[in-house]
């Protein structure tokens, strides 16, 4: 308990994550808290951005950017998702044993053993070059069933894609095949969050095969290429699917898009002080003797390190918030612990909260600020939280 201002303020104990262990709960001293309600309010928001004529594909590839994809993807349907993507076919199948039965698109490589699966589940795969094609037409004619497509053109991310030159030979091969349904058209773009001008030739080119498709007789039932910051920049290429990711998550996609506070985080990770200590001057703390006490230092150690997702070097993690706030970690970030100087926070207590990512109090602590110290960004910050890390669901 602090006394500011007269106030009495307590910052409780955050609960204890629990995992399960033979069947026994076991308490894990970190914990991500995911606010399906956030999310929720992010889809509607984006909804109403792009208009009710245009579908919501929600990209939820690497277990929804570190959230959790089966329990993401109910929540998105339940708030107006249309469709689903995933990267590969293992995270198709986790959605599908959840009894998820929304449409989902594969957007990257399936093996050609992996097809007939996909047939069986109903999912859509990314067809991007001929051989890809081949295998495709390939698996229906051998196996039997129907098998939706989605042609992805290259129109200057210079990956996965086909180039708009072999687009009409493509396409026209894959339209003639039996068991083949060719359900959807998109491309990416590569500079959607920096330089509007080449997303801007992107655009264009993927209009001309579109134009030129059609004029073949040629037609799709879903248009897509806007990722979150193409959605944000404005309509023109919306098409009828739009296919945010992390702007689902509450993330800006870009730098000052002056949207973020239009949408709510989704992900906060916490922690708990597990020793509180007082050392004299001119102490080590840590591995190398990384950090040394200038005056008598209060150090607090937590229990969370490189093994749940801090980076370790050459950059880490600067800050924590603790009592509502700010406190400087000092030292190398461990496998499982780190160390934080409090010496300016009075009564800091061995349970106390400890936010590594999001809000305590008046101040918060971004993904956007973590990226900015890490020298990365803010989707490698949520996907980088390990696994081992237990997600707890919220207001929902």
């Amino acid at each position: 308990m602090e006394d500011v201002a007269g106030l009495k303020i307590t910052y409780a104990r955050p609960p204890i994550a629990e995992r399960r262990v033979n069947g026994r709960a076991a308490a894990f001293p970190s914990c991500v808290t995911i606010d399906l309600g956030a999310l929720a309010f992010n889809i509607r928001w984006i909804k109403a951005k792009v208009g009710g004529d245009v579908a919501l594909m929600a990209v939820l590839k690497a277990d929804a950017y570190g959230h959790g994809a089966t329990e993401l993807a109910r929540a998105a349907l339940q708030n107006g998702a249309d469709l689903l993507a995933v990267a590969n076919m293992a995270e198709a199948l986790e959605l599908r044993e959840a009894h998820i039965d929304a449409p989902i698109l594969l957007l990257s490589y399936v093996p050609a053993e992996d097809i007939p699966t996909a047939i069986e589940h109903d999912l859509r795969i990314t067809v991007f070059d001929d051989a890809c094609a081949a295998r495709c037409i390939s698996a229906t004619v051998h196996g039997g069933g129907t098998l939706k497509i989605h042609v992805k053109v290259d129109t200057g991310m210079g990956r996965m894609g086909v180039l708009p030159q072999a687009m009409h030979a493509l396409c026209r091969q894959l339209q003639d095949a039996p068991g083949i349904t060719l359900e959807g058209l998109y491309t990416h773009f590569a500079t959607a969050d920096d330089d509007p001008a080449y997303m801007r030739e992107q655009l264009n080119i993927f209009n001309r095969v579109q134009s030129e498709l059609r004029g073949e007789g040629i037609g799709f039932k879903y248009i897509h290429a806007a990722n979150s910051a193409a959605l944000l920049n404005g309509g023109d290429s919306y098409f009828n699917v739009v296919r945010p990711g992390v702007l689902l998550y509450g993330l800006e996609p870009m730098a000052r898009s002056g949207f973020a506070d239009q949408i709510r985080p989704v992900m906060s990770w916490k922690t708990q002080i597990a020793q509180v200590k007082t050392l004299p001057p001119d102490s080590m703390v840590g591995y190398g003797n990384a950090y040394r006490t200038r005056g008598w230092e209060t150090i607090a150690v937590a229990p969370v390190g490189y093994a749940d997702g801090l980076r370790r070097t050459p950059y880490s993690w600067r800050e924590v918030l603790i009592h509502g706030r700010r406190a400087p970690l000092v030292g190398r970030v461990s496998m499982e612990k780190i160390t934080i100087n409090v010496s300016h926070i009075p009564g800091v207590a061995v349970g106390d909260e400890v936010v590594l990512m999001g809000r305590q109090g008046d101040d918060c602590i971004s993904a956007d600020e973590i990226a900015a110290w890490l020298h990365s960004n803010n989707y490698e910050v949520v996907t980088s939280i390990a696994p081992r890390v237990p997600r707890t669901y919220i207001n929902w």
